[in-house]
């Protein structure tokens, strides 16, 4: 049991008299009568300013809209506010077993009590004592909020009044019937327990997050933080899962949208808890007043939430801008995968969260506040450090007026969450955020960020830097420059060596490598084929810093493989050019598409070499088949090899490789890795991460990765050019090795025909006849 709070949380005994009646009265002096005194009683208005009549009128509880409004910018003098109830513990999983433990704890709202009583933000003595002290230091100590039972009208704000009831009949419940239902909602997406009483905790949790939010509205408060479980931003309008059972931010969103519609029009609701509020995003998706910004795991949709049972339903993927007039008030920050840590979230803040933030310019400011991103949560699986979420929380304080609700979500490290909340807590109270040093952002997070950009820059001016409308460019018939890109280089091949587009006769294929597959004229009777694998060129441009075009004559595309197709078709080369296209989805405006996925680079090259071998390359069975890959298009090497029985035709693999390396390897070819390794030379830009420490690079030096050469130079560009001559005269080396071994072959087996042609031999002789031994040797 918690050690009680004194005057600023009450014990639990105090708290069950004080919250049957939620009318908070004041005495004249300041001193407290029921728990709670009007702050701005506390500290007298300075002395060397006029005191204006909204100060006297705003001691009354029911104050004006216009007194709080005036009075909005004097926030120095008040503290900052605490909501926590013991009732809250109540809680808890109905399943009495010996593995009974949940991770959503009863214990989390005591720990974090606990992290503010050690370092001395609860005034431990009378109220007479806190209302002295609170005159002179008003950020000294926190000042309590009482919680309460959340009406039902409120909760029905925000859920239908059916899960109202749903919630409600849990009460009327037996242990026995509590315990099954909890068993049967651990499955799957729901993700739920209950207990005895779940109702009352519920109801004190969502009471908590609305009473905090309008101590802030009102002017009461400086800003405040709600000590509050079960969490909420995963229960929907119409069913409680994933631990939550009411929505406490929304509801107390409405609530304060309803009671205070002059000074509380626009919220910003922030949700850094590492699973997406699908909740929270469901209930205002077309709300145009409430601003909605989650900074989440969704890692393809495979993190929880995921996806719901209803494909069209909007989930936490970064498309996801809301709907109707509230089209562009929802930003999903959505990770492509665990692991994020300060880095990731002060970038996403800094790039995304503030600019939007600003532009949207909220009344109100209410923290979706789970801490199970925060470093040592093993569920969250991140590493955001105390010190960010207070630089996180300090920068939504710049907004609203200061007017920031903090409210507990998720979180389940208790040495995590404590630590968490308080950084939070105290930067709130006006303590400045820890120094930190930021670490450089993963490159996968920061094309995270950048595809978020592209989408919400159709909704926020902000977000349009650096930023084309591919919608108003598609209405002017414009057209991707990749295609452009594409059509230059088979002009130039064209025209220089009379390549021509080799038809593609399958539907998908087609459809994706329409004229990106050039080839050499007789293709099927040439001596030697390259098939040269490559990513589109590379572009280079410096926009315009006002408006974001470019010049043409301020942008440059380096086609690095023609002189490796000139050096191919002057050695008696056949040549297949295919560049490796995105593909770009029917109907997308969005301004930048990721490139495409590894698994979807394997897959496409799979279908479309095992076409072209099935189709074309068998047809030509004497010639050496030598593959050349280039960036990501070398992936497709790996699948010819292992989707075909092709070494045997193939002398060398020549790959240049600045992203993903793959090993070689295949359950039915025990030899191919070993083959691969012998007969690949795979330069490795330096700065690849596979050369980062030595066990790495003893990795990648194993057969399976094929011969890894470590590259002087960094880029495609720079490493074919540096490695040209070298490159071309290993591959030429290979070829005429394979070319001489082959006439070998082919002459021992024409010698051995022709011997066996002219021998016969003799019914009853055995081969040992053959030897003098008797046996008749006779012309053919």
């Amino acid at each position: 049991m918690d050690a009680p709070l004194s005057s600023t949380v009450l014990q639990s005994s105090e708290i069950d008299t004080l919250m049957r009646d939620n009318d908070d009265t004041f005495a004249i002096n300041g001193v407290v009568q029921n728990g709670f005194v009007d702050p701005r009683e506390l500290q007298p208005y300075p002395s060397h300013l006029e005191k204006p009549d909204s100060v006297t009128e705003s001691l009354d509880h029911s104050q004006s809209s216009e007194s709080v409004t005036k009075f909005s910018g004097r926030k120095l003098f008040l503290p900052t506010g605490c909501c926590y109830d013991d009732r809250m513990k109540f809680h808890a999983n109905a399943d009495y077993t010996e593995n009974s433990h949940h991770p959503e704890d009863p214990r989390r709202i005591g720990a974090i009590m606990d992290a503010f009583r050690e370092a001395g933000l609860i005034y431990s003595g009378s109220e007479l004592e806190l209302a002295e002290i609170l005159k002179n230091s008003p950020t000294k100590y926190l000042w309590r909020i009482p919680a309460r039972e959340a009406r039902r009208d409120e909760i029905c704000l925000a859920h239908t009044p059916s899960h109202y009831e749903w919630v409600r009949e849990l009460d009327n419940k037996s242990s026995a019937e509590l315990r099954a239902m909890t068993l049967a909602f651990d499955e799957g997406r729901k993700s739920l327990y209950v207990g005895n009483l779940t109702y009352l905790a519920a109801l004190v949790s969502a009471g908590g997050a609305i009473e905090s939010c309008k101590r802030v509205v009102e002017g009461q408060l400086k800003n405040a933080i709600a000590v509050i479980r079960p969490p909420g931003h995963h229960a929907e309008h119409n069913e409680s899962m994933g631990f939550c059972i009411f929505n406490n931010v929304p509801i107390a969103a409405k609530v304060c949208m309803q009671d205070y519609p002059e000074i509380c029009r626009k919220v910003l609701i922030l949700d850094w808890d590492v699973h997406h509020g699908n909740g929270v995003q469901n209930i205002f998706y077309d709300d145009p007043n409430v601003l909605y910004i989650s900074i989440h795991v969704y890692s393809d949709g495979s993190f929880y939430p995921g996806k719901g049972d209803d494909p069209d339903a909007p989930d936490g993927g970064i498309p996801m801008v809301g709907s109707g007039p509230g089209v562009g008030k929802n930003v999903n920050i959505g990770w492509h995968a665990q692991g994020m840590g300060d880095g990731e979230y002060m970038a996403a803040f800094q790039r995304i969260v503030m600019p939007i933030a600003q532009e949207f310019d909220p009344d109100l400011v209410i923290v979706s506040a789970g801490f199970d991103a925060a470093a040592g949560d093993e569920l969250g699986g991140c590493f955001v450090s105390p010190a960010c979420y207070s630089h996180m929380t300090h920068m939504l304080m710049s907004l609203a007026n200061g007017k920031v609700a903090v409210c507990l979500e998720g979180g389940y490290d208790l040495t995590a969450i404590s630590k968490s909340a308080l950084a939070v807590t105290q930067t709130l109270m006006g303590e400045p955020p820890e120094r930190m040093e930021i670490p450089p952002i993963n490159h996968k997070a920061s094309k995270d960020l950048e595809q978020v950009r592209a989408v919400q820059s159709r909704y926020w001016k902000c977000m349009r830097p650096g930023i084309n409308l591919v919608a108003e460019l598609l209405d002017r018939d414009a057209i991707r420059l990749s295609t452009v890109a594409r059509g230059y280089e088979k002009g130039i091949l064209s025209k220089k060596h009379n390549m021509i587009t080799m038809p593609i006769l399958r539907n998908k294929l087609n459809k994706i490598f329409e004229d990106q597959v050039l080839v050499t004229p007789q293709i099927h009777t040439a001596k030697r084929i390259l098939i040269l694998l490559h990513d589109p060129p590379a572009i280079f441009a410096q926009p315009d810093v006002i408006n974001n075009s470019i010049a043409p004559h301020n942008g440059f595309m380096a086609a690095d493989n023609f002189p490796y197709i000139d050096w191919a078709i002057e050695n008696k080369f056949g040549v297949i050019d295919v560049n490796f296209p995105k593909e770009i989805p029917k109907g997308d405006i969005n301004p930048f598409l990721p490139n495409s996925s590894e698994q979807d680079v394997q897959t496409q090259f799979q279908e479309l070499l095992s076409y072209l071998w099935d189709n074309h390359l068998q047809i030509n069975s004497g010639a050496p088949i030598v593959l050349l890959g280039v960036g990501d298009a070398y992936l497709g090497i790996k699948q010819l090899l292992t989707a075909r029985e092709v070494k045997d035709r193939i002398p060398c693999v020549l790959a240049f490789v600045t992203g993903s390396l793959r090993p070689v390897k295949s359950e039915t070819d025990p030899g191919l890795s070993k083959w691969y390794k012998e007969n690949s030379l795979i330069y490795v830009s330096s700065d690849h991460s596979c050369w980062n420490d030595e066990e790495n690079a003893k990795r990648v030096r194993k057969s399976r990765f094929g011969h890894v050469k470590k590259s002087e130079v960094t880029g495609l560009g720079r490493m074919m050019k540096k490695y040209q001559s070298e490159a071309s005269e290993w591959l030429l080396s290979q070829v005429e090795t394979w070319e001489a071994q082959r006439v070998d072959d082919e002459t021992e087996d024409e010698a051995m025909a022709e011997t066996s042609s002219r021998t016969v031999n003799v019914p009853g002789l055995g081969l040992s006849g053959m030897n003098g031994g008797g046996g008749v040797v006779a012309s053919a």
